[in-house]
Formats: structure tokens, sequence, C-alpha cells
């Protein structure tokens, strides 16, 4: 028998939130070895589980969620989605306008999938994260990051935004808030992603799944409220701001200039179809998790465990010898920086590899988000106090004997 190979579409498509790293460390696990995870945002492990009314209500409603849907999904979550867009002041969506996924990345693949011929080109961040870049190359087509800047906090680099489009440029896409840096983007940079869409006719697709894990006050703005002469497709869910990620429940907006997109709608509508819908059970949180009290904030609000986390984190990691960051405005994460002079990487990955044979903590290296230089990592600040204190002791003894290491 000849051998059985992966198809040609998976050549250049990484996922390494979930890559080798995290075999090893599984082995190391049944081994019986105990590992600090630091490398995924999955909140319930962590002791923040979804709001009780949200595991209630689709109890009661489980009886109802034995057969298919329609292909967009249950209307009485579709209308609480509806509802919540015209809350982020986003105008013109109808219940037709709105599709329900399997999570959020079902949705960014069907919507790659929907748009892209081989050699189309999506605009796509760097740092970004990375089943945006898979989605595009999966479609055939090629992600283009555009930089955002450390230096002005993570900020998309509209100038190079502009100077990277071409002939074959189809969409931008943004993650506001962002995952890996915790940046939130201001109006004014919002407003300008616009125009360069405006002006070369293109797509804008905006991750906000994070849209209301937001500290010190503030807000965020979703792009799609901005401008209604470009197309927009925005997505957002449960996962993370009602930490119910297992529910795998996500959606899709479509507003903005929609007249001439018919034929990609139409497009997406079919494979929407095609997949004949999304988990029912996951939909039936939908309306409550929406309409009730939101527990977020007080997760997010100075003294909330999030964001004494996040202030812990990133207090002790900017302690540390050659270590800089930019403290996150939203999400669940810190994007440190090395000084490259005191820690010469050429592999991140093994770097990554070396600190959880070392000191058992997991994290991703930054060109797991495809970052240009091995000179960056993503940290999770989920773990309790006493975890999340042990897992940078740990990071920060590591970092220690590698510095003197290679400064012989």
């Amino acid at each position: 028998m000849q051998p059985v190979n992966k198809s040609s579409k998976l050549s250049n498509v990484c996922y390494d939130i979930r890559g080798p790293v995290l075999q090893r460390a599984r082995q190391m696990e049944e081994d019986g070895q105990r590992i600090i995870k630091l490398n995924i945002g999955n909140p319930m492990p962590f002791g923040f589980n979804a709001p009780e009314e949200i595991v209630q209500d689709v109890i009661h409603n489980m009886d109802q969620a034995s057969g298919y849907t329609d292909s967009k999904g249950l209307f009485a979550a579709r209308k609480a989605i509806m509802h919540y867009t015209q809350q982020k002041n986003v105008t013109g969506v109808t219940i037709d306008d709105i599709i329900i996924g399997n999570g959020v990345s079902e949705l960014i693949v069907m919507a790659m999938q929907g748009l892209l011929n081989n050699g189309d080109q999506i605009l796509v961040p760097m740092p970004d994260y990375p089943l945006w870049t898979a989605a595009v190359n999966l479609a055939g087509g090629t992600a283009r990051h555009y930089v955002c800047d450390e230096q002005s906090g993570w900020l998309p680099d509209l100038e190079d935004i502009e100077n990277k489009i071409n002939a074959n440029t189809k969409g931008i896409v943004i993650i506001n808030p962002n995952n890996p840096t915790g940046a939130l983007y201001p109006k004014e940079t919002l407003e300008g992603i616009i125009e360069i869409a405006r002006h070369h006719g293109l797509v804008i697709f905006a991750d906000e799944i994070y849209d209301k894990v937001l500290y010190d006050g503030n807000t965020h703005t979703s792009i799609a409220s901005l401008a209604d002469d470009v197309l927009f497709v925005t997505f957002n869910g449960l996962s993370k701001n009602y930490r119910a990620c297992g529910y795998r429940s996500g959606w899709m907006v479509i507003s903005g200039d929609k007249k001439d997109a018919k034929d990609y709608i139409e497009g997406l509508n079919m494979l929407a179809s095609m997949r004949l819908c999304a988990n029912v059970p996951g939909q039936l949180a939908i309306q409550t998790a929406l309409g009730g009290y939101q527990s977020i904030n007080d997760l997010v609000a100075p003294g909330g465990r999030l964001c004494k986390q996040r202030d812990l984190a990133y207090d002790m990691l900017t302690a540390m010898p050659g270590v800089t960051c930019v403290k996150p405005q939203a999400a669940m994460y810190l994007f440190p920086k090395l000084d490259a002079n005191m820690y010469p990487i050429a592999d991140d990955q093994q770097f990554i590899l070396d600190l959880l044979l070392e000191e058992k903590v997991l994290l991703v290296q930054g060109t797991g988000f495809n970052w240009k230089s091995p000179d960056h990592f993503r940290v999770v600040f989920l773990p309790n106090v006493d975890d999340l204190t042990e897992a940078m002791t740990r990071i920060g003894r590591y970092l220690d004997g590698y510095r003197k290491k290679h400064s012989k």
C-alpha cells in the first residue's frame, strides 16, 4: 500500500497553540508530572465556570435540542444577537444577516472558504490568533501579515497595511480586543482601517470575541458601528465573555454595504446549510447569556479575579531582567518581549520546550502567533493567584538560568 499523505492544502497550515510542545506536555502528564498550563485561553479548568443561569436554561430546554434548527440558527438566539448588535450601535442588521456556528472557529473557516480563490490575499495582523492564518491558507489564499506596533501599544500600523495591499487583496482581519497582545483599538485606528478598506474595496473581518473582557474602565467600539458603506463580517460568541468554551456557540454578523456582496452571502448561506446547523444545546444558551446578568464585569473590575491576575502576572514578568511587556487593556493574555542581547534565541519553540522540560510550565512561543522574531511568548493569566505566582517564579528561574548560560 502506498503511503497515505495529508492533503497539500495543509502544507501551510499551522496551529502551535495545540502543537508539538503540547503533545510533549501530555506525555509528561501521563508520566505523572504536573504541568502548569499557560498555553490556552480555556477558562473552565481554572475555575471560571459558565454562569449558573445559562447552565440551568440549557438544561431546562434540552428536550428541544434533539432536532436540527434552521441552518443559520435558532430564531430566538439570532434575535438576541441582533439586539446585541444594536446595543453595539451596529445598524441595518436583520435576523437573516446572522449565522450561528460551532464556535467562532468554524465560522472563520467558513468565511474564508466562502470568499477566497487560489492566490487571493487576506491581510492578517502580526501577531495574530493563528487560526486566521491557517483558515486563509486552507482556503487556498495567502495570509499577508501587517505589523502591529509594540511601541504604540500593539496598534495596527496603518501605513504597513496600505503598503501590503495588491490586486489580489480581498479583505482585512482585525482582532479587537487582541489575542495575543491584549491591545484594545481606539476609534481613530478603527476609522483609519475603514478608510483603507473603503478606498480599496476590501471586506473587514472583525474578531471581537473578547469585547467584554476589558480592564481599567476601557470600553470597546465595534468597527462595524463606524460605517455603513463597507462590508463587515463580525465574529463573537460565548466562549470568553461567558466562560463557555465547550458550548461551541459563536456567531458572525454581516453588516454594512451588503448590496454588492449578495453572491458572497449566498455562498455563506450555502456553507451554513451544508453543515445542517450548529449544535443546538449551545444555541440555547445565547438568549439568556446576552440578556442576563453580565458577571464578566465583576471579574474584570478592580479587585476582580481576572484583573488581579493580570496585574500579578504583569508585575512579576516585568520585574524579570530583560523582560518588557505592554500591559494588556483587554482579553486574557500578555505578550512579553525578551531582550535579544540577554536572551539570544534562535528557535523559540525549542526555547519553550526547554522551559517545559525544566520547569513544567507550558507556554506558546511568539512565532506560533506568526510573530516575525523569536523574542516573544504568550502568557495566559487564568490560573489562580497561587498557581500563577508559582508559574511566574518558575519562568523567572528558567530565564535566569538561560541568561547566565548564554552570558559566558
